[in-house]
């Protein structure tokens, strides 16, 4: 069974945010990571590209698949995670440890829309 982490925000297209005042870490899930498998590359935007929640702002390309990463929230990237560059099996180590995206959100609102942890547990059952 997949690790689901408390306080953190779930897409259904198992992205999660964790918020940090002004702030979201957008990464994958544990669920993503074991579904792709061996993660050999992860595909990022540019600091200070715009990403839109529900839109495209990467991929990560596995042994068995490639899939898009879809943002769970709007704003602009401050950072990404540069070890990931190097290191894209580091999102199989531990895909809550590792974000992809750090975004300043432009609408906090948008976490309303998203899943919290015990609802996305029951999403990944279904």
């Amino acid at each position: 069974m997949a690790k689901v982490m408390e306080g953190l925000y779930y897409s259904e297209s198992h992205e999660y945010v964790r918020v940090d005042g002004e702030y979201g870490y957008v990464g994958i899930t544990d669920y993503a990571q074991h579904a792709l498998g061996n993660v050999v590359y992860v595909d990022m935007p540019e600091v200070d590209d715009e990403v839109e929640a529900g839109s495209e702002f990467g991929a990560v390309e596995s042994v068995k698949a490639a899939s898009d990463l879809i943002s769970p929230v709007s704003g602009t990237v401050v950072e990404v995670n540069e070890a990931l560059e190097d290191k894209p099996e580091l999102v199989n180590e531990d895909a809550f440890a590792n974000w992809i995206i750090k975004v300043e959100m432009s609408d906090k609102g948008e976490l309303d829309q998203l899943m919290d942890a015990p609802a996305y547990e029951e999403f990944c059952k279904e």
